[in-house]
């Protein structure tokens, strides 16, 4: 029956039994959940994923690059520094390669701090100004589009419960340093749209695809079938009519 299946049937129902075969896909978690952060700030990353038993033994890699003599599930870079910025991922030995998640690292007095790139409407947002080495900060002020939109006398974070389009544009926060006024840099707060999930379980996807790949085999089959018994009728019909023509001659 198989020989019998068009090439994307074949490659559709192969590709479904070996998405539904493979294992999920290791995480990589931050701690704390902040993608941006300044020098000196201490960050631990976490490999999240399935793992053999008695062994934990992880990869790591920076911008695509295996970081050597790092194996244990939790990378902890202490003190980080410019140069630590990038893409990290991670892999275990059931957990094929993470996706990889970007780390951006600023040498700056404050920086405003977000746990992600890019949202979804509907999702909440939590945006924190951060103090180099956690130096005193006071008098904070969030603003969007240069519009102040929330103040604190004592550092807190700005927290958007469910965000809409309203909220897109550029953040930055503001405060006081000792004596000093300081300000960050500017966050751009973007939104995709909700991500589609399948109509169907992937069980039923694969089900589907057999079923149709049978139908077009039994299709085939019956195509050739009749085929076939077609032309032997019109060779027989062709005999007929010689034998019959040669007949009438005589």
């Amino acid at each position: 029956m198989w020989h019998l299946l068009p090439p994307s049937a074949l490659l559709l129902l192969i590709s479904s039994v070996t998405k539904a075969a493979d294992p999920s896909k290791a995480v990589v978690l931050l701690d704390p959940p902040w993608v941006r952060v300044l020098t000196d700030d201490n960050v631990t990353l976490t490999c999240q994923g399935a793992y053999p038993p008695e062994n934990n033994n992880t990869r790591w890699f920076h911008n695509g690059t295996h970081i050597v003599g790092s194996q244990a599930p939790s990378y902890l870079i202490s003190g980080i520094k410019v140069e630590n910025s990038g893409k990290y991922q991670c892999q275990t030995d059931l957990s094929p390669l993470s996706d990889s998640v970007q780390l951006q690292v600023h040498a700056d007095w404050l920086v405003l701090q977000t746990s992600k790139w890019v949202f979804q409407k509907g999702e909440s947002i939590r945006l924190r100004c951060h103090s180099w080495k956690n130096k005193r900060l006071y008098k904070v002020t969030y603003l969007q589009n240069g519009k102040p939109k929330k103040f604190f006398h004592n550092n807190s974070e700005f927290h958007i419960p469910e965000a809409t389009v309203n909220h897109t544009g550029s953040y930055y926060c503001r405060g006081l340093i000792g004596h000093n006024n300081k300000s960050s840099g500017i966050v751009a707060i973007t939104f995709q749209g909700p991500s589609i999930a399948p109509l169907f379980p992937l069980w039923q996807q694969i089900a589907f695809c057999l079923m149709m790949g049978l139908l077009f085999a039994v299709d085939t089959g019956l195509y050739f079938f009749v085929r076939r018994d077609l032309r032997r009728s019109m060779v027989h019909k062709e005999e007929y009519n010689f034998k019959w023509s040669q007949a009438q001659d005589k």
